[in-house]
Order: structure tokens, then C-alpha cells, then sequence
């Protein structure tokens, strides 16, 4: 059996480097989210470096992965607990963590996929552990600061119309930002002077929107004066954080190839993965019926099992665009008979968001997962979607 201490916590970089060069196999479980994802692709590219056969997949079980590995192999979970370490991403991004890791194996990981990982857990690049990824990336020449959108492809419009770092009246709608655009008419190699001029509009619909919050000034920022990435994959950071999020939930698989460094056979899947991810989570927040309560705001939205998969989404940006609360809460309103009720969160601040949607969850036979300020949850569909919404409001009093 390995001899890493077993952990639903977080490990330290130092232990999970010894134990991954202990074992003869290393299976790596991470969570369906951008973070997750840049954090494996990053170990499995030093497992690789080292030798140890590895093998990595996404699970989008609400319930931590605590399976340990077979034989003398190790069991990684990334985004969850349990395993024989975690690098649950609690404290810090986990994709810090695993460039740590990769550090004190003599691996020099790659800082494009590490900050793309920061930028999807909502961190800066830079904060939170970062520094030494964007150090190494400027170092490399591989980013440079501009003006502008984070947007994954040299298509502006294409790049608009599907982020979902930003929520404005057009998005999710290519053919309104390319109707758009041909009225600034802007050259047809965008210089600086033109990068700022598309910031400016997307910022200005994002917050001069009818129902856009005080919140969104803050949020959009996200999407401005981006990394771009000259010679990578995805044009900017943010961009590829965006992909990697979308791709995540949508078609995992081609997740895990993306972060595995197949980024010329992948490219194409992940960005129809992340149009579809965006279109969905961008109609199920415009057309969501919304009702405010104390320190909550809700959306009921009309989703199948196919369009689910976005309500993260939609809760994060409900909570950055839309939500005068400090919490953001989407349930599905209405299910049909084979498949489940589901439910997201989204807050500015810390409220056990996690812990909130798993023991609300569980009063409901369904399970639940997150972070300090995310939350998921599926739950059995007779459920009544207002007794649902009650249970949430009264667990984040307690």
C-alpha cells in the first residue's frame, strides 16, 4: 500500500511530490471544474516527467471521490476530498498546489495551464500562491499584459458572445455582437487603441444593463486587460480559464485531453463545448424567474438534464451581474421523470455554501458539494422546489 498518510484535507506540495514518486501508479479524480482540471493536467504532466504511469479523469459526483487506489498505487482527488491525498482546493487554488508539486519533483510545469486554473477558481493572477507561475510564464516570454477582453479565440466576436466571465444583454447571441461590431467598425487587425474600445462597450452593457447590479462594475473586471497568450493554445488566460470551466462540465474527456497538452486535437471540441455551455447559461439567466428574500436571491429556470450542466454557471454570474444579495441561488423548476432536480449557489463571501447544499441535500435524498462560497446540489425530483429554496435560506441563518 502507498505510504502517504491518507487525508480528506488538503495535502502540502511537499508530501504529494514524495508519495507520487513512491508508487508505481498514481489515478488522479478531479473535479468537473476549470481548476480541477489545470491542477491534474499539471500533475499528470509531472508524473510523466518522473516516470510514474498515471491515469486521470473528471467525476461530476456531488459526493467526494474516497476510494483508495488498488495495490501499491495512490489515489489523487483534486477539487474533492478523500483519496489517499487531496488537493481539495479549499485555501488556494488547486492548481497551486500542483505546480508546487510539480516544483519539488525537479519538473518545471507548464504556468499557461497553472494561471489558467487560478483564473477559473475566480482568483487574480498572481494572488493566492500565483506569483511564481506568472513569473515563470513572463520569464518564458509565453504572456504579456494588454487591453482588451479575455476571450479564447481571435474571433472578438465569437469570444464575446460566448464568455462567461461576463453577462451583458448580447451575450449568448453571436449574430447581435457581430451586428455590433460592424457598427464601430473597427480595423481588421485590432491594435490597442481598438482592444480598448471593445472593453469599454462590453463593460458598459455589462453594467448600464436594466437589471445589472452595483456588483457588476467589480465583476467585469474579470474579463479586462487581459494575459495574452501570443503563441498558446487560447489568446488570452482568461479565455483559456474559460474553456477549461466549460469543457469541464460539458464533455469532460475532452477536458482531460486539453489539460493532458493535446491542445491541437482537443482545441476544437473544447471551444464547441464552451458555445454551448455559454448559449445555455446565458438563456437560462435571461429568461430565469427571480424572486429576492432576506440575503438570498433566487432564479427558477426551466432546465433539462442537457442545459444543468451550466448552472454553476449561471449561478456565478447571477451572484456578479444580477443578485443585490450576497447570495445567489438557481433551481431547476421543473424535472422531468428521469432525471434529477438541480441547484446551484454562488456568494461574495464566505457561507459554507458547500456544507449548506449538502446537508440541504441530504434532508432531501440527494447529495451536495463546494466550497466556502460555491455550492452544487442534486436531489430526488418529487421534490417541491420551494420547500427546496426555504431549506437553503433557513440552513445560511444558522
Amino acid at each position: 500500500m502507498s505510504t502517504a498518510r491518507s487525508t480528506a484535507e488538503e495535502a502540502p506540495a511537499a508530501d504529494v511530490a514524495a508519495a507520487l514518486h513512491e508508487v508505481p501508479f498514481v489515478r488522479v479524480v478531479a473535479s468537473a471544474d476549470g481548476d480541477s482540471l489545470a491542477a491534474s493536467g499539471i500533475l499528470a504532466a509531472a508524473c510523466r516527467s518522473v516516470r510514474t504511469p498515471f491515469h486521470v479523469r473528471t467525476t461530476a459526483a456531488l459526493a467526494a471521490d474516497d476510494g483508495r487506489a488498488a495495490d501499491d498505487g495512490l489515489a489523487v482527488a483534486v477539487g474533492l476530498t478523500g483519496g489517499d491525498v487531496a488537493l481539495a482546493g479549499a485555501s488556494r487554488p488547486a492548481s497551486v498546489t500542483a505546480f508546487e508539486v510539480a516544483r519539488e519533483l525537479g519538473v518545471e510545469p507548464d504556468p499557461i495551464l497553472g494561471l489558467a486554473g487560478v483564473v477559473a477558481a475566480e482568483s487574480t493572477v498572481g494572488a493566492d500562491g500565483s506569483g511564481t507561475m506568472l513569473d515563470a510564464a513572463e520569464r518564458r516570454g509565453t504572456v504579456e499584459r494588454r487591453p482588451g477582453l479575455a476571450v479564447p479565440t481571435a474571433d472578438v466576436s465569437d469570444g464575446i458572445a460566448h464568455s462567461t466571465l461576463v453577462h451583458t444583454p448580447s451575450s449568448g447571441e453571436v449574430e447581435r455582437v457581430r451586428a455590433m461590431l460592424a457598427e464601430m467598425d473597427l480595423p481588421a487587425e485590432l491594435g490597442e487603441e481598438a482592444h480598448r474600445r471593445l472593453a469599454s462597450v462590453v463593460a458598459i452593457d455589462a453594467t448600464t444593463a436594466d437589471e445589472a447590479t452595483a456588483r457588476a462594475a467589480e465583476a467585469v473586471e474579470r474579463a479586462l486587460r487581459p494575459y495574452a497568450i501570443p503563441d498558446g493554445t487560447f489568446e488570452t488566460v482568461g479565455g483559456y480559464a474559460d474553456v477549461l470551466d466549460a469543457v469541464a462540465r460539458e464533455q469532460p474527456g475532452t477536458g482531460v485531453a486539453l489539460a493532458l497538452g493535446h491542445g491541437d486535437v482537443a482545441r476544437a471540441a473544447a471551444l464547441d463545448a464552451w458555445r454551448a455551455h455559454a448559449v445555455a447559461a446565458h438563456r437560462l439567466l435571461r429568461e430565469a424567474t427571480t424572486g429576492r428574500y432576506d440575503g438570498v436571491f433566487v432564479a427558477r429556470v426551466d432546465a433539462d438534464a442537457e442545459s444543468a450542466t451550466a448552472l454553476p454557471t449561471v449561478a456565478r454570474l447571477l451572484r456578479d451581474f444580477r443578485s443585490p444579495e450576497p447570495v445567489a441561488l438557481v433551481v431547476t423548476d421543473t424535472a422531468s421523470d428521469d432525471a434529477e432536480g438541480r441547484a446551484a449557489a454562488a456568494s461574495i463571501e464566505d457561507r459554507d455554501l458547500g456544507t449548506v447544499m449538502t446537508e440541504t441535500a441530504a434532508s432531501f435524498d440527494g447529495t451536495g458539494r463546494g466550497t466556502d462560497t460555491r455550492g452544487e446540489a442534486r436531489f430526488d425530483t418529487e421534490t417541491d422546489t420551494t420547500e427546496f429554496i426555504t431549506a437553503v435560506r433557513e440552513a445560511l441563518t444558522r
